[in-house]
């Protein structure tokens, strides 16, 4: 009996699909690497958010903020703060750069599946997250005196590290858009004032009214607010409301990043 012509493809696209596989972990492994040895990029994606941890969270930790200490607090902004960082400067600058070196069309020229390349910088972004993420939290228990139950230390590291993602996308569109010598400053005008305008950096109800009606715009607002409501913090909204919003930064993001991806292909191949 001869097989249907819809189980040949299927079967055809599981056998690419485990062919595939090894690619996408080898790419993933020499972007990991490749980021690990620039410490122009690894020392301030690590240290930043310790600093602004250990000069906010820790010596205001006793005050209250709500329910919760200023150092519990803080914790989960300034860790939104820090994956939002690695994610950002990760995407962005990388890609500006690579464009710029035309490291893009040796990729493009050689048969690695497309989206190899951009897993290996999500896996790569994931791991700076988690290692800001553990920091913070080392931090947090033995400098900030903050006791979660084991269940909301887990919820709130997966959270951190899953809500990287619509940053990698922020990240992709302005490497596409940005050159590589101006991808780092674009970044910082969008990264510093975002963080701060969020919340990340002061609570928001601590800032004034104008700059509390801005923060529900902006997508690091949304990753804080479920951070906060993990440790029963959140200010406003429900979790979904967060969720929500951030799929959406997620699709605009993609879509910008896809425009500036045609765009510059269009450049290249005429």
């Amino acid at each position: 009996m001869t097989p249907s012509r819809t189980t040949t493809s299927e079967a055809f696209r599981m056998k690419t699909r485990r062919r595939s596989a090894p690619i996408y972990l080898l790419e993933a492994k020499c972007e990991l690497l490749k980021t690990l040895r620039l410490p122009a990029f690894v020392l301030p994606t690590l240290l930043f958010p310790l600093a602004f941890y250990l000069f906010f969270g820790v010596i205001f930790g006793a005050n209250r903020a709500g329910a919760v200490s200023v150092s519990a607090y803080m914790l989960a902004t300034y860790g939104a703060f820090g994956v939002i960082g690695a994610a950002l400067f990760n995407f962005g600058v990388n890609v500006a750069v690579e464009r710029g070196q035309g490291w893009m069309e040796v990729k493009r020229a050689t048969p690695m599946p497309p989206g190899a390349y951009f897993f290996g910088k999500i896996a790569t972004s994931a791991v700076f997250a988690a290692i800001i993420s553990v920091l913070l939290f080392i931090l947090g228990v033995t400098a900030g005196g903050v006791h979660f139950a084991p269940v909301t230390w887990a919820t709130l590291f997966v959270t951190l590290v899953v809500g990287s993602l619509p940053f990698c996308a922020l990240g992709l569109a302005v490497g596409y858009f940005a050159g590589p010598n101006s991808a780092p400053a674009v970044l910082n005008l969008i990264y510093l004032p975002m963080a701060f305008l969020s919340g990340l950096w002061i609570p928001v109800g601590m800032l004034p009214k104008a700059i509390r009606a801005i923060a529900p715009w902006l997508p690091p607002y949304h990753l804080a607010e479920i951070a906060l409501g993990l440790i029963g913090a959140r200010d406003t909204g429900s979790m979904l409301v967060h969720v929500l919003a951030l799929l959406g930064f997620t699709a605009l993001f993609l879509a910008l990043a896809r425009i500036g991806y045609l765009r510059d292909e269009g450049k290249t191949y005429g």
